[in-house]
C-alpha cells in the first residue's frame, strides 16, 4: 500500500477506547472515565485524554457507551394501529418533536403499534429492554398502555391526559381551549350550539365536551343534550347529525376535530346551506384543510410538534431522575374567522 493510501485509510479509520488508550499509554478504563466523568481520575491525565479526544474528532460508539451506563439508547412510542388516515397528520407532527428532541441525547426511537386490544409488541419492546423509556401517543379511558407501563416499571409519558394515578401527562389544554370558543360563542348571542364529536373512549374527546358544557354552566346555560351527537365517526353518521341540528334549529354546529368538521362542511355544501348566513360552524381542532374552505373556519390551533418536544423533555427529566410535574399542559390559539360571523346581513 503506499503511503497516500495508508494515509486515507488511517484517516477513515474509526477511532476507538483501545486505540486512545494505547496511543495516550493509560488504560482503556482511564480513557472512558474522562470521557463519562465517572469515577477517581487526575485533572491532568482527564484534560490530556480529552484534547487528544478533540484533536482527533471522537465520537463514542453509542452501542458501547450504552453497555457501559447501562442504556439502550432507544425510546419506544406507543403508535395507534386504529388512528383514521385522517388523523394521520396529528400523530406525524407530534412524532416530529419527539424524534428531533430524542435526536440530540442520541436517542433513537422503536414504534409499537398498538391498540387497546392488542399491546404485543409494545409489551415485547419492553420486556426485552430494548428501550430506556416510553411515550403514549393517545390516551383512552380504559388503557391497556398505561396499565402495562405502570406495571413495568419502565419511565413513561403519556401524550394526553389520564385518570390513571401516578401516570406523567403532557397535554393541550383542551379543556379551557373548547370551554373558551364555546363561551366566545355565547357571548355573541349564539345560544342553541350543535357538538359532533367522535369515539368517547378517547380521553381528548371527553375533555373537549366536558370543556363545551362547562361553558354553557358559566353562562347560565343548560346543554341541550338533544344536540350534543357523540361517538360520530362514519360519514353517514354526522349527515344524520347536521340534518337533525338543522331541524332543531341549531345556530351553530362545532366540530369536535377538524375530520369531522369536513364532513359537517361537505353535508352543508351539499344540501345548499350557506355558512354562516344559515348556520355558523366551528371546530374544536384546527388544521391547514380548514383554511382552505371558503369561508374559512373559526377553530382552535395546537402547536403539535411543541406537544411531541414537551412530551419527550418530560421523559428525559424523568429518566434522569429529575422531579417533574405530574401534568404539563400548554396552551393553544384561538382562530377567529368568517364561518362564525355574528353582524351577517340577512
Amino acid at each position: 500500500m503506499s503511503a497516500k493510501n495508508r494515509e486515507i485509510s488511517e484517516s477513515n479509520k474509526k477511532l476507538t477506547i483501545a486505540d486512545i488508550a494505547d496511543e495516550l499509554g493509560v488504560s482503556k478504563t482511564t480513557v472512558s472515565r474522562s470521557i463519562s466523568g465517572n469515577g477517581r481520575i487526575g485533572a491532568k491525565t482527564k484534560e490530556r485524554v480529552l484534547k487528544y479526544i478533540q484533536e482527533h474528532d471522537y465520537k463514542p460508539n453509542v452501542m458501547a457507551k450504552g453497555l457501559a451506563q447501562s442504556k439502550t439508547y432507544n425510546i419506544c412510542v406507543a403508535y395507534p394501529t386504529d388512528c383514521a388516515t385522517n388523523e394521520l397528520p396529528f400523530f406525524q407532527k407530534c412524532l416530529i418533536g419527539i424524534v428531533q428532541r430524542a435526536a440530540k441525547e442520541q436517542y433513537d426511537i422503536l414504534i409499537a403499534m398498538v391498540s387497546n386490544t392488542d399491546i404485543s409488541q409494545l409489551k415485547r419492546i419492553v420486556q426485552n429492554n430494548k428501550v430506556d423509556g416510553a411515550i403514549i401517543l393517545r390516551t383512552l379511558m380504559d388503557d391497556s398502555c398505561v396499565k402495562f407501563l405502570k406495571q413495568s416499571n419502565l419511565p413513561f409519558v403519556t401524550v394526553g391526559s389520564t385518570s390513571e394515578k401516578g401516570v406523567i401527562q403532557v397535554d393541550n389544554d383542551n379543556l379551557a381551549a373548547c370551554r373558551g370558543l364555546t363561551m366566545l360563542l355565547l357571548t355573541e348571542g349564539v345560544e342553541r350550539i350543535a357538538l359532533i364529536g367522535g369515539n368517547t373512549q378517547h380521553v381528548v374527546t371527553q375533555n373537549r365536551c366536558q370543556g363545551f358544557k362547562e361553558a354553557f354552566e358559566k353562562w347560565g346555560k343548560n346543554v341541550d343534550s338533544r344536540m350534543v351527537y357523540l361517538d360520530m365517526e362514519d360519514t353517514l353518521a354526522i349527515e344524520n347529525c347536521v340534518e337533525d341540528a338543522l331541524r332543531k334549529q341549531a345556530e351553530c354546529i362545532i366540530a369536535m376535530d377538524d375530520i369531522i368538521c369536513k364532513k359537517i362542511l361537505d353535508k352543508l355544501k351539499q344540501d345548499q346551506v350557506d355558512v354562516p348566513r344559515d348556520i355558523k360552524v366551528a371546530s374544536f381542532y384546527h388544521s391547514e384543510e380548514l383554511d382552505k374552505n371558503i369561508p374559512s373556519i373559526t377553530s382552535i390551533k395546537f402547536d403539535v410538534p411543541e406537544l411531541g418536544t414537551a412530551t419527550c423533555n418530560t421523559l428525559f427529566s424523568i429518566m434522569e431522575g429529575k422531579e417533574v410535574q405530574p401534568k404539563t399542559v400548554l396552551g393553544y390559539e384561538m382562530i377567529l374567522k368568517e364561518s362564525t360571523v355574528t353582524n351577517w346581513n340577512r
